[in-house]
């Protein structure tokens, strides 16, 4: 099974239960109880999540050395600076694990506001305070790395939208949706033939 969701904010990445917060399985769709998340979103982030049951394709995707690209759509906080943009896409220096990471290469971008579907709950609004869309493409998946890639260069994440993996987009689909594809559309979708 290969099924593309729509990760609502404040949702976790998983089936189980972990307190109070929804779940996967909160979503109204009869997932196979052998359908697993392929990489995660967390709790603050929303958008693209891919599921299967193919642990063939969730070893390729998970594998660093298969590299598949994902975009991000992110809010930060402040006049985001073309120098802010040229060191993401260079790579900067954050915290994974406890231990300094330099980022990969990446292609970032500032850009127009998206039409995304809206949060709920809102970006709280401060009228004194400015914030900027970034657009950013990475091929690695650190615990939280946008955040922390943000961060590093003083743009703080407000809202953080994971866009795009491979040539899926959320294009179309609204938060909860769940749409089903099947193994070919999945091959080309990842660029895996």
């Amino acid at each position: 099974m290969y099924t593309l969701i729509y990760k609502p904010y404040g949702m976790l990445s998983q089936f189980s239960r972990e307190g109070d917060k929804p779940t996967l399985a909160d979503l109204p769709f009869a997932f196979p109880k052998d359908v697993y998340p392929v990489g995660r979103l967390d709790a603050d982030s929303e958008g693209l999540l891919l599921l299967t049951s193919d642990k063939t394709l969730n070893h390729r995707l998970l594998n660093p050395k298969f590299q598949h690209m994902r975009t991000y759509y992110v809010q930060v906080e402040g006049d985001l600076t073309e120098e802010a943009c040229r060191r993401l896409s260079e790579g900067v220096t954050i915290s994974v694990d406890g231990k300094s990471y330099h980022t990969l290469p990446a292609r970032a971008r500032r850009m127009a506001e998206p039409p995304l579907p809206p949060r709920d709950p809102p970006i709280r609004y401060r009228a004194a305070i400015p914030t900027s869309w970034l657009s950013i493409t990475l091929h690695e998946g650190k615990n939280r790395q946008v955040r922390k890639m943000t961060a590093a260069v003083g743009f703080p994440t407000l809202r953080l939208v994971r866009w795009a993996i491979e040539n899926f987009t959320a294009e179309g689909m609204q938060p909860g949706d769940v749409r089903e594809l099947s193994k070919p559309e999945m091959i080309t979708g990842l660029k895996l033939a």
